[in-house]
């Protein structure tokens, strides 16, 4: 994949700013903008020419320097720093390593920009030159690799990018920005943290809350909008088969708690295909099994872990009830001496999150003039999970989370034309590398012209 190519397509985007404004166009990757310090559809877009260099530096280094969930000090330390140098009031340490950044402007509405800071352990496998090759120790004590698979490099440069210009162009907007800063996200804990912590009594109480995630679904230089449910509940689960260990060459002396786990992989494939109503959405997929420690030796143990996800609370229920009888299932038939230890991690749970059709359409109109309305696209519900909903449920505030293409649009067509575009890399893969730079540039005018289409105007 090609990353440092400058994305193309952009000539309807420039055609439609050049419409808007005028002429005076800077033109790079799939997005262009427009210096008009007036024209409040782009945004005040017309700065971003002149600070991209600093936000490209800053990606990198951000890259380079990932670090994982609930250890995020150093990136911390470094997004509280850039908001106050752009005046900004910062709070640190807020629920973790959480950072609030609060710009008074007068009366008029308060708007919250959420990023997330933390990465994932994943040996990064994209070739770049600025390539991860981080490694810290998880919450077991191992020491593991450490990358920003999930974009959250490409939304704090944004979320920086958003926050300069707009502290720059406060002579044309009125209201209050709320920036927020997350940790955790990747383990669904720092946005109940932030809240529990006095997020919206210790600062301003939003009236909106916008959110920005990357996605291989899209080509750089587009913004997806999903209106209504989005993202799904999901919970993880960890399952521990008891048995009853001993040789390999004498099988029939034990109760083995491997063959008892790989059946219940198995027969857990069919709580979605064979229990879950079809026009409803689920997942069970198993994403580790543990056991054993030589190949003579039936182990005394087996474990497996689960992540479940759906959209309805009464089908995510409905699972985790199947998982249980399931298991123990599998333990009575194969003669276990006691049932299987289920644990549902109540701390790494993910509710719905719903995307306020109202702010949608209003958002997207905004965004439609501003960058062309090829360029801001309707985009499908996923059965991934975050923790985005729990600001705007907090806070009784309408919240949208965008999706921003990051995958170069040559590239994006081509695998399109070969039906191919399941077998991009995407979040969560060693082999995710944004198309950055018009990845990085369409982030900042989601924001931007987001918030300033809900600001108050001098």
């Amino acid at each position: 994949m090609r990353t440092t190519q400058p994305a193309r397509g952009g000539a309807g985007l420039a055609s439609r700013l050049a419409h808007l404004t005028g002429g005076a166009l800077f033109l790079s990757g799939a997005l262009c903008v427009a210096q008009s310090a007036a024209a409040a559809d782009s945004g005040s877009l017309g700065g971003l020419d002149a600070i991209y260099p600093a936000l490209q530096a800053l990606y990198i280094d951000l890259h380079k320097s990932p670090e994982l969930s609930l250890q995020e000090e150093k990136t911390a330390a470094r997004m509280a720093a850039r908001l106050r140098d752009l005046g900004y009031e910062v709070t640190e340490r807020i629920g973790g390593h959480g950072v609030v950044g609060v710009l008074r402007n007068g009366a008029g509405p308060t708007v919250a920009l959420r990023t997330d800071f933390d990465g994932l352990p994943v040996k990064e496998q994209t070739g770049l030159a600025f390539a991860s090759t981080a490694t810290a120790k998880n919450s077991a004590g191992d020491m593991v690799p450490v990358m920003h698979a999930c974009g959250h490099d490409v939304h704090m440069t944004a979320w920086i990018g958003a926050a300069t210009l707009l502290a720059s162009s406060k002579h044309e907007w009125k209201g209050t920005l709320l920036l927020i800063g997350q940790p955790a996200e990747e383990v669904v804990r720092g946005a109940r943290a932030m809240v529990d912590d006095g997020l919206f009594t210790r600062f301003p109480k939003p009236d909106y809350v916008l959110g920005i995630h990357v996605s291989q679904a899209l080509p750089a230089g587009q913004i997806g909008v999903v209106s209504g449910p989005a993202s799904a509940a999901s919970n993880t689960v960890e399952i521990t088969f008891f048995g009853k260990g001993g040789h390999g060459a004498i099988p029939h002396q034990t109760i083995d708690p491997i063959v008892m786990a790989s059946r219940a992989v198995v027969t857990l494939q069919t709580i979605v295909s064979r229990e879950v109503d079809p026009l409803d959405s689920a997942v069970v997929s198993v994403g580790f099994f543990q056991a054993g420690t030589k190949h003579n030796i039936i182990p005394d143990e087996a474990r497996l872990g689960l992540t479940v996800r759906a959209y309805k609370p009464e089908v995510q229920k409905k699972v985790l009830a199947s998982i249980e009888r399931i298991v123990k299932a599998e333990a009575m038939a194969a003669g276990a001496s006691r049932d299987p230890a289920v644990v549902i991690n109540e701390r790494e749970g993910a509710e719905v999150v719903v995307n306020d059709p109202d702010l949608c359409a209003r958002l997207t109109m905004a965004l439609g003039r501003a960058l062309g309305e090829s360029n801001v696209v309707a985009a499908e519900p996923q059965m991934t999970s975050e923790d985005f909903g729990v600001y705007g449920r907090a806070a009784g505030a309408p919240s949208v989370q965008f999706r921003i293409g990051a995958i170069d649009p040559e590239v994006f067509a081509d695998a399109k034309s070969r039906g191919r575009l399941l077998l991009l890399p995407g979040p969560h893969s060693p082999q995710f590398a944004p198309d950055y730079e018009p990845t990085i540039r369409t982030a900042v005018a989601a924001f931007v012209v987001s918030t300033r289409a809900l600001l108050g105007s001098h």
